[in-house]
């Protein structure tokens, strides 16, 4: 059975406009491979690791084993916000 059969389906999709946190948070699990928490969490069965100060992702594993580390701070610039998905349920 495939991770996208396990994960719920999202209803809808946009793309923003400007950076916010939920656009931060999207870029970082996009950037990794995935669609979002949810399919991160169906593929690998864990939660994401976190930053305890702000709660933005740490580290993801991604689908080949490999993981991404990321900063404390913003990692997606002004440029790649309209490239974001965000979905909704």
């Amino acid at each position: 059975m495939s991770a996208a059969a396990v994960s719920p389906q999202p209803k809808a999709m946009s793309r923003p406009k400007h950076w916010s946190d939920e656009v931060e948070e999207a870029y970082r699990f996009q950037i990794a491979g995935y669609r979002d928490e949810h399919e991160y969490t169906a593929f690998t069965g864990k939660a994401a690791d976190r930053w305890p100060h702000n709660g933005y992702v740490k580290k993801l594993q991604r689908r080949d084993g490999y993981f991404y580390y990321y900063n404390k701070k913003r990692e997606c610039e002004d440029k790649d916000v309209h490239k974001i998905k965000i979905y909704s349920y």
